[in-house]
C-alpha cells in the first residue's frame, strides 16, 4: 500500500465518520439550545432538565437516523471492499 493509498483511506474513514455523526450531534446541539433557553427563561438549573432531555433526543434521533446511518455504512464497506485489490499490494 502506499503512502497516498493509506492517507485516502484515513481520509474516506474520517469523512464517512463525520457525516454519519453529524445529525445527531446537530440535533444534540439544538435541543441544547432549547433546554438552555428554556432553563434561562425559568431560572430553574436543576442538572437532570438539562441531561435528559438531550439523552431523550439522541435516542430518538438515533432511532429515525439508524437507517440512514446503516445505509451510509454498507456503501462505505462496498467500496472499500471493492476496491480491496487496491490496499492489498
Amino acid at each position: 500500500m502506499t503512502q497516498q493509498a493509506a492517507i485516502d483511506l484515513f481520509r474516506n474513514a474520517l469523512t464517512t465518520t463525520f457525516w454519519l455523526s453529524l445529525p445527531l450531534l446537530v440535533l444534540g446541539f439544538v435541543v441544547g439550545v432549547v433546554v438552555s433557553i428554556a432553563q434561562a427563561i425559568t431560572s430553574m438549573q436543576d442538572a437532570s432538565f438539562g441531561a435528559v432531555p438531550r439523552l431523550w433526543a439522541f435516542f430518538v434521533g438515533l432511532l429515525l437516523f439508524l437507517p440512514w446511518i446503516t445505509l451510509r455504512l454498507v456503501a462505505y464497506t462496498i467500496a472499500l471492499f471493492s476496491d480491496f485489490s487496491r490496499y492489498a499490494h
